[in-house]
């Protein structure tokens, strides 16, 4: 996708983003409540019965149901907004926060990359809407390296590109795709710094940053993936790029 639309961050945000790691996602007690309950609940109900191996059709046959109910308690809480984020597109004070849960071997996850997320990226591009990566790693270890490896690429100011090999042409990489020479390797095709990626990869605040992403989202009850909070309110599931639109435009709607 193109590079206009990622608003990446610079290699010399490295001294700054160490402190991120330990202090951006401090969520009021009562909102990871609220919002635990209410996500579990939806998962639950409308997951009920598949695994993260099963996830959802992003063509919309069998997947759950996308939840968008006025009544439900406004998450905006758990938008970052942090002007340090390296694995964020778009604008700080953007109207409208797509915070995404994703897994690097999850098939839905990357077909939802491949069709709806490049959609998003236009309303990056326009400034209405900020989208926030959120790495859950519901399949394990690979999928815990590969998010370790995103967020080293994150250093080097090439998040986006490196996601985007993580799920080339809408597919996942297998889990031996995801060894360290293998991430490794393909950061070299990207023109990194392999000697710095591969230090960053394994490093104690790229570990850390991953895991506290992680526990972020399972304590919003984003046990499956992909998950999405769009404009406070949560989607489950690679649901149509149509109802991706329709919920960013009454987000946007409702900002205005």
């Amino acid at each position: 996708m193109p590079a206009e639309t990622t608003n990446r961050p610079k290699s010399s945000n490295r001294s700054r983003s160490s402190n991120r790691s330990r202090s951006s996602w401090v969520v009021p007690a009562a909102v990871l409540t609220v919002a635990a309950v209410l996500i579990a609940v939806i998962v639950w109900v409308n997951w009920s019965g598949t695994s993260p191996e099963d996830g959802a059709s992003p063509s919309g046959e069998g997947a759950p149901t996308e939840v968008q109910n006025p009544e439900q308690p406004d998450l905006t809480e758990i938008e970052a907004r942090d002007e340090e984020d390296l694995l964020a597109a778009g604008p700080v004070d953007a109207p409208v926060v797509l915070v995404v849960f994703s897994d690097y071997q999850c098939p839905f996850c990357a077909q939802w990359s491949e069709l709806t997320l490049p959609s998003m990226m236009e309303h990056v591009e326009a400034g209405d809407l900020r989208i926030e990566w959120r790495d859950v790693n519901v399949f394990g270890p690979a999928s815990e390296l590969a998010a370790q490896a995103s967020y080293a690429a994150a250093l080097q100011g090439a998040f986006w590109e490196y996601h985007d090999e993580l799920f080339p042409g809408g597919e996942h990489r297998s889990a031996d795709e995801l060894s360290e020479d293998a991430l490794i390797d393909l950061a070299g095709e990207l023109g990194l710094d392999t000697e710095q990626f591969a230090t960053d990869l394994t490093s104690e605040e790229t570990v850390e940053v991953i895991a506290t992403n992680q526990q972020f989202g399972l304590d919003l009850g984003a046990s499956s993936t992909p998950a999405f909070v769009l404009g406070g309110q949560p989607i489950m599931g690679a649901q149509p790029t149509e109802v991706f639109e329709d919920a960013f435009q009454t987000a946007l709607d409702t900002a205005e």
